[in-house]
C-alpha cells in the first residue's frame, strides 16, 4: 500500500490493477517504473520543473564516484540515531533526487519504512527504477501528498521547502534533519568563480515550530584526478552557469583538485 494520499482530495488511494484511485475516484497511473506522479498541472511552474535531465545525469554520475558518500552515511547514522526507540518509523527524503541519499538511509533503516518526493520527474523515473523497494513518486516540496503529521523524520538535503508543510507532516515530537552547506563548501570552485568568495552561514536558525537538538560540521576533502569526476561536479551545482569559458579552461587544464566539502547537519525536534 502507498503511503502517498490523492493531492487533489488528500484521501487514501486504493489500487485497482495499475492504478491509485481515491474514494472520489481521482485516477493517478503507476508509471513503468513503479512511480506515481502526483504533480497537479495547476502546480506546475514549467512544463518540466525541477532538474533537468542534463544535471541529473551530472550529479548521478559524481556521486556514483563516492564524492559524497561521507554525508550520505553520516546522515543514515544520525537518522537510525534518533528513530531508535521508534518501532516502525515513516522516512520522508524530501527533494530526494534520483535516490542517492534516499537508498543509503533505507539501507541503514532496514526496519523502517522510507520514501522520496522530488519535483523533477527525470529524477524520479530513475530513482523508482534502479531502487525498487522504496515508494517515490512526483511532488512539490510545498505540497507534499502525506498525510498530516504521518511523518516520523524528514530528511531535506539542500532541498527548499516552507515551515507549515514541514509541521503539516511531521508526527509531535517527530524529527527533521537538514543539510545546507558550510562556509568552505566548494571553495576551491567559488574562488575560480568570485573576486570576493562570500562564505556560507556557519549555522541555521531553528525551523519556524521546531526546537534544534544538534548541529555538527562535515568536512573532508576530495582529491580529485579525473577531469570528468570534475566536469560533472560542477555541472550538478548552479557553478555550471557561473563560469566564464576562460576560467572553466584554466580550471579543466589543471591535472589534479584538492575540493572541500563542508556540510552543516541539523537536527530538528517538532515543538
Amino acid at each position: 500500500m502507498t503511503p502517498f494520499i490523492c493531492p487533489l482530495c488528500q484521501t487514501v488511494f486504493n489500487k485497482v490493477n495499475n492504478t491509485q484511485v481515491c474514494k472520489n475516484n481521482h485516477h493517478f497511473d503507476v508509471a513503468k517504473e513503479n512511480y506515481l506522479n502526483l504533480l497537479p498541472v495547476q502546480a506546475k511552474s514549467s512544463k518540466n520543473p525541477g532538474d533537468n535531465k542534463e544535471m541529473m545525469i551530472a550529479r548521478r554520475a559524481f556521486l556514483n564516484t563516492g564524492g559524497y558518500l561521507p554525508l550520505a552515511e553520516k546522515v543514515a547514522e544520525i537518522s537510525e540515531k534518533y528513530l531508535v526507540n521508534i518501532e516502525q518509523a515513516q522516512v520522508l527524503d524530501l527533494g530526494c533526487g534520483e535516490g542517492y541519499y534516499t537508498q543509503l538511509i533505507n539501507q541503514r533503516l532496514k526496519k523502517h519504512r522510507t520514501c522520496g518526493v522530488d519535483i523533477s520527474k527525470v529524477a524520479i523515473r530513475y530513482a523508482a527504477k534502479r531502487y525498487q523497494d522504496i515508494d517515490f513518486c512526483v511532488a512539490s516540496a510545498y505540497q507534499v501528498p502525506l498525510a498530516d503529521e504521518s511523518i516520523d523524520l524528514i530528511i531535506r538535503i539542500y532541498a527548499p521547502s516552507k515551515a507549515e508543510e514541514l509541521i503539516r507532516l511531521i508526527k509531535k515530537n517527530g524529527y527533521l534533519i537538514t543539510v545546507t552547506p558550510a562556509p568552505r563548501h566548494l571553495y576551491q570552485l567559488r574562488e575560480v568563480i568570485y573576486e570576493n568568495v562570500n562564505a556560507h552561514a556557519e549555522e541555521n536558525e531553528a525551523v519556524q515550530g521546531f526546537s534544534k537538538l544538534e548541529q555538527m560540521n562535515l568536512n573532508y576533502k576530495l582529491n580529485i584526478d579525473d577531469k570528468e569526476q570534475l566536469q560533472n561536479l560542477i555541472n550538478m551545482t548552479p557553478f555550471a552557469w557561473k563560469f566564464t569559458p576562460e576560467k572553466l579552461t584554466k580550471l579543466l587544464n589543471q591535472s589534479f583538485w584538492d575540493i572541500e566539502c563542508d556540510f552543516n547537519i541539523e537536527i530538528f525536534k517538532k515543538n
